[in-house]
């Protein structure tokens, strides 16, 4: 089936002007209405926003290719909008959009819009095929451009097999791309690819894995002959097969943008050479997003913290609504010291939101250490990162002692799987659910228990001892100090030392000490959120839909919201967030801002001692790290 086969005349727009991306997909689902191709425009439209929900068709270079696939469809159909000025579509790099492809495809088992879909993201690798769809005076031409170049380029079996003996090329490389939706952005890496090798006169052969499954798949006798292998890929790949060859691996954007580099890279030897983990046999491991091991160690990171996300999330507006209740229910000037302290357990509704809400907390730090283990030593390593997670939230050491014990898990298996290596075959069978465990617990309980916690305990107990000593002396710098600490480590040592020092403080009847603490550890989840909406380039896709959820978490004091951010670029978010929560917490006391609840955030401002102040501080402090981290975080590459 050709493109233009499925590009209905009616359904062309040259000069589309949307003011959003929401606009631009309403508009091109209209121009796809008007093919007769659709039956319920409602129940197609949902079909394409749910397609969009799962990560943007904006694949990068200016284009982007919505597509859905349901009963709503009568027939595959294509439509197409060039848009002059362009349109903020939240593309993979962010720049506009200039030219829609948006696909309609019925629900059958052939899944032809998968086939067009990939063959179209190759042809748009061409930029002078760019240049004349942009260029197009009238909709005849435009359907010519797509024609002509459809008919020149090969279906899209053809266009990943290779035709090139390997036999007698001087420099034989062999790739894989693969991505997590497996459509645009492998067949464009491939496509870059392929022409990177052209380009330098060398022999490559691409095994895409996208969604219809692995095509042009590499044998074994190739790539025993192949001198380098390149693995572009964000999603899952087998790379046992790969043991003892020179092999090369980023991330399938770098395959598409970086082709050049990678190609010239394998050619110059200056390659590592893979070791897999079980020698060579085959079992799915997952790609790697650099082969540099600072990259490797993000990477296990990133494993963590996006399990652990959704504890954070779900667990954190649970509290933050118990609040909100108790905040809406209850006169806080009408109870004692000792009632403020349980706010947000006060009414029935409150306590068992604050209590589903805790339990989900508790699960975080166990997630975060258990999926770093596991993404470094497989499935072996999950259950000792559980146990040094839940010594580290059950501890001191909270979730700083929570990635310790993450990488030490995962560490801990890999030594373990040398050490027991040269076991008999029938011994070997059970290590994993017998040796690994049993051992690696053990190590991993006994280096949590006896050297990670001590230290901090007794970090903690020398802050305590420090605030209390300040108290009085100048309280400015004393809410710069705790407003700080509330940031450091976000709800490890430091913050729990200020924190209590607060509750305290309250006991004592100095209520401007928890006023301070309080603002600081509402900062760092109020400026991540605030961050994520100014500079989109410096935050990840999944950490820009989640961005703005801090905002609900930062205002019900929960510091954790910040904490998946935090962990995934300590070294920029923390001074970050750090100096914002540090001026913040000296507003507060400048402004003899007081609080007589230990927790709550906005929900019990009304018991706040200058409250107008007490909000400018907030809004001064979180714009100040949200500014910072503008300014240190690099932008990110997805």
């Amino acid at each position: 089936m050709r493109i233009t086969d499925l590009l209905d005349a009616r359904s062309v727009e040259l000069h589309a002007a949307p003011s959003s991306k929401k606009e631009a997909l309403d508009m091109a689902i209209d121009l796809m209405c008007k093919s007769g191709k659709i039956d319920d425009r409602e129940a197609y439209r949902k079909l394409v926003y749910a397609r969009e929900e799962e990560s943007t068709t904006g694949i990068g270079e200016g284009i982007a290719i919505p597509h859905g696939k349901g009963a709503a469809v009568t027939r595959p159909g294509l439509a197409a909008m060039v848009i002059p000025n362009g349109v903020d579509f939240d593309s993979l790099d962010d720049e506009p959009v200039h030219i829609v492809f948006l696909i309609a495809a019925p629900n059958t088992k052939d899944n032809i819009h998968l086939d067009v879909l990939s063959k179209l993201s190759m042809m748009l690798m061409d930029e002078e095929f760019i240049e004349k769809l942009k260029n197009a005076k009238t909709v005849e031409e435009f359907l010519a451009i797509i024609d002509k170049a459809d008919e020149e380029r090969p279906d899209l079996d053809a266009s990943i097999e290779t035709t090139q003996s390997m036999t007698d090329a001087s420099f034989k490389i062999l790739a894989v791309t693969s991505c997590p939706t497996g459509i645009a952005h492998t067949y464009m890496a491939a496509e870059a690819l392929e022409k990177a090798a052209k380009a330098h006169n060398c022999f490559l052969k691409v095994e895409t894995r996208g969604s219809s499954g692995a095509k042009n798949v590499v044998t074994a006798q190739e790539i025993a002959d192949a001198d380098c292998i390149i693995i572009a890929a964000d999603a899952k790949v087998p790379m046992d097969r790969f043991h003892g060859k020179k092999l090369i691996e980023c991330q399938v954007s770098d395959g598409i943008s970086k082709a050049d580099e990678l190609v010239s890279r394998a050619m110059s030897g200056n390659v590592p050479v893979y070791e897999s983990a079980s020698g060579g046999a085959h079992t799915d491991t997952s790609a790697k997003s650099g082969g540099s091991i600072g990259h490797q160690l993000y990477v296990h990171l990133m494993s963590g913290v996006s399990h652990m996300l959704p504890f954070v999330i779900g667990g954190g507006i649970l509290i933050a609504l118990a609040f909100l209740i108790d905040g809406l229910c209850v006169d806080m000037t009408a109870l004692s010291e000792e009632a403020r302290a349980n706010f947000g357990t006060i009414t029935p509704i409150a306590a068992t939101l604050k209590s589903i809400g805790g339990i989900a907390f508790g699960f975080m730090l166990p997630v975060l250490a258990g999926y770093i283990a596991m993404s470094i030593a497989d499935r072996p390593g999950l259950a000792l990162g559980f146990v040094g997670g839940a010594i580290a939230a059950n501890g001191k050491s909270g979730f700083l002692g929570a990635l310790v014990a993450g990488f030490l898990a995962g560490y801990v298996i890999l030594l373990l799987k040398k050490l027991f290596e040269k076991l008999p075959q029938s011994l070997e069978k059970i290590s994993s659910v017998l040796f690994y465990p049993v051992f690696g617990i053990l190590i991993v309980g006994v280096i949590m228990t006896f050297v990670v916690e001590p230290p901090v305990g007794a970090l903690n107990t020398l802050l305590n001892t420090t605030l209390t000593n300040m108290n009085g002396s100048g309280k400015i710098f004393l809410g710069l100090i705790l407003g700080g600490m509330m940031a450091i480590d976000m709800g490890g040592p430091f913050n729990k030392a200020a924190y209590v020092f607060g509750t305290a403080s309250i006991a004592a009847g100095n209520y401007n000490v928890m006023a301070a603490v309080m603002i600081g550890g509402m900062v760092p989840p109020c400026a991540i959120a605030l961050a994520s909406l100014l500079f989109k380039k410096k935050f990840t896709k999944e950490e820009r839909q989640s961005g703005p959820t801090n905002f609900i978490m930062g205002l019900a004091f929960i510091t954790e919201g910040a904490i998946p951010f935090a962990a995934s670029d300590p070294l920029h978010v923390l001074p970050s967030c750090i100096i914002g929560s540090a001026v913040s917490g000296a507003l507060s006391m400048m402004f003899d801002c007081t609080l007589m609840a230990p927790h709550g955030g906005i929900f019990v401002f009304p018991v706040v001692g200058n409250a107008p102040m007490y909000v400018i501080s907030l809004v001064v402090g979180t714009v100040v790290s949200a500014v910072l981290l503008g300014i240190l975080k690099k932008n990110v590459e997805e």
